[in-house]
């Protein structure tokens, strides 16, 4: 990337994750430039961009006309992704959008349609994909470290907070599904085959606020791999996984949300032998950004990111409708919500 002309960056939603961990990891990617933020709220706008050295921009509108932004990283309520995401591809930009990425698989397929028809780079935001505790995981199983893999486990759960916060509201898609549910899902699909299906699926719904607060998964592939995914909003915290296998199994404790300067645990139990093995530190948001300014440089090469993101908008969608099937009582989680008020 050293070579490459950094792309123009700008945020469109001055949201907490955009504050903590995104912007900064970008502020160190030689591949890209910020620029700018864009709030509805020019005291917000102020805010980030005094805090990060960008101008500040009140409407989403006006930072898409800007000719010096190449790229958006669109960190709003899954509810606008969709509609701020055309938006930003139909102005030619580049996109970086946070999970969960729409709420239909049929936006998502179209959104990545436009984008590479546009010649244009798309990619959806699931940082811990850029920590390479993953890589080594894959790497021991293609070893043969644990024999064949037979089941997959993984949980993502976070205790209960804020009612008022996006994540409890049913006009901005929030819910457990696409807050926490997704992680699980999306590491799923790192080692099962090809044709992953949602066997069954259970979502339990808060009476109040009408969203889904924690859930189970069963998904499999062709060659009958299956992968359990167990999520929450009301949970003791916990996101982890392991994978099973014929001769052993390997654990990964700190599966989704690492802190950058964390070295990760591998745990590998085999029959006669337990052993941990201590990884290097890595910052998955710097990781993550970096693959963007990858495929901003080459979107032709990186298209993958288009499929990843359709592939896992259609799984989230199976199981919507499995989990309905299994609870007719319950709420849909899809929702339009373009008019909701929405804090940015």
């Amino acid at each position: 990337m050293s070579d490459i002309e950094p792309v123009g960056i700008a945020v469109l939603g001055a949201a907490d994750i955009a504050w903590r961990r995104t912007v900064p990891a970008v502020r160190r990617c030689a591949g890209l430039r910020l620029v700018a933020v864009a709030s509805r709220t020019p005291e917000k706008a102020r805010a980030f961009a005094d805090a990060f050295d960008c101008e500040a921009v009140t409407g989403y509108e006006r930072l898409l006309a800007r000719e010096d932004v190449a790229a958006v990283y669109i960190p709003l309520p899954n509810a606008l992704h969709e509609e701020w995401a055309e938006a930003a591809l139909r102005a030619g930009k580049h996109v970086l959008v946070e999970k969960s990425l729409t709420t239909s698989a049929a936006a998502a397929t179209a959104l990545v349609r436009t984008a590479e028809t546009a010649g244009l780079a798309f990619m959806e935001n699931f940082a811990f994909l850029g920590h390479p505790q993953h890589d080594r995981v894959r790497e021991l199983i293609a070893d043969g470290v644990i024999g064949e893999p037979q089941v997959v486990s993984a949980s993502f759960g976070i205790p209960r907070a804020d009612s008022g916060l996006i994540r409890y509201s049913r006009e901005l898609a929030g819910g457990a599904l696409r807050e926490t549910g997704c992680y699980p899902v999306r590491l799923a699909q790192l080692h099962l085959g090809d044709g992953i299906g949602v066997l069954g699926a259970r979502l339990r719904y808060d009476p109040d606020s009408g969203v889904d607060v924690s859930g189970s998964v069963l998904l499999a592939d062709s060659a009958g791999l299956t992968a359990q995914c167990d999520f929450g909003l009301t949970h003791a915290y916990r996101n982890t996984y392991a994978v099973w296998g014929s001769e052993g199994r390997i654990e990964v404790d700190w599966a989704f949300t690492p802190p950058p300067t964390t070295r990760p645990v591998i745990r590998l139990h085999r029959a006669d032998s337990r052993e941990e093995r201590v990884l290097p530190a890595a910052d998955q948001f710097l990781g993550a950004v970096t693959t963007f300014a990858e495929a901003c440089a080459d979107p032709s090469g990186h298209r993958r990111h288009g499929t990843d993101a359709v592939r896992q908008a259609t799984l989230l969608e199976s199981v919507v409708r499995r989990a309905g099937a299994a609870d007719p009582a319950g709420p849909s989680a899809v929702h339009d919500a373009r008019s909701a008020h929405v804090p940015a």
